[in-house]
């Protein structure tokens, strides 16, 4: 008798949790959203400071006129020049003396981090295994996050505007200094 009325229990309880709850639905739904205090979205972080340097302007568009011009050793006009050349013009047209040759340029200036450089800055090379000191200049004409584009005069290509990512110029690259 004791195991009857288990059993009937235990089926009592099984029949009771199958049971499924009757759900109705009316035909108009309403949904209530309190209202929120407006949201406010966070601040931006600001990007770099960029200067409002009218002089690295001025230097930066005296060399792009040079754009496409031939490379020569030792040049410094339009007939052909080469990469100190054109760095040297640029600054000498804007009434700034400057060293001749990119080696000597390399002393002038303070020295900077490559994420602080600004447009109108001088990024060196040392392009040469074998030599020790530096042989290549180039002038910062545009910075967009970590891409840094500077004009400079190679043998093979004239003066032309080339990137720091770029895998020869990023393996070469020896320091950026501001003169300005």
């Amino acid at each position: 008798m004791y195991r009857k009325a288990l059993v009937l229990f235990s089926l009592f309880l099984i029949t009771n949790c199958v049971v499924k709850k009757k759900t109705t639905y009316s035909k108009t739904r309403t949904i209530t959203v309190a209202p929120e205090a407006e949201e406010v979205p966070p601040p931006r972080k600001q990007k770099k400071k960029v200067r409002k340097n009218t002089v690295a302007d001025n230097i930066i568009t005296t060399a792009l006129t040079f754009s496409g011009t031939r490379y020569r050793y030792g040049g410094t006009t339009k007939k052909g020049m080469d990469c100190s050349g054109l760095v040297y013009t640029a600054l000498k047209e804007n009434k700034i003396q400057f060293p001749r040759r990119s080696h000597e340029m390399a002393g002038e200036g303070k020295r900077i981090q490559l994420s602080k450089v600004q447009r109108g800055d001088l990024l060196f090379f040392k392009t040469q295994k074998r030599g020790k000191r530096i042989n290549h200049v180039g002038l910062v004409v545009q910075v967009e996050g970590d891409d840094i584009q500077f004009i400079h005069s190679t043998s093979s290509r004239g003066v032309i505007v080339s990137s720091l990512r770029e895998g020869f110029w990023n393996h070469t690259f020896i320091k950026a200094t501001r003169i300005l």
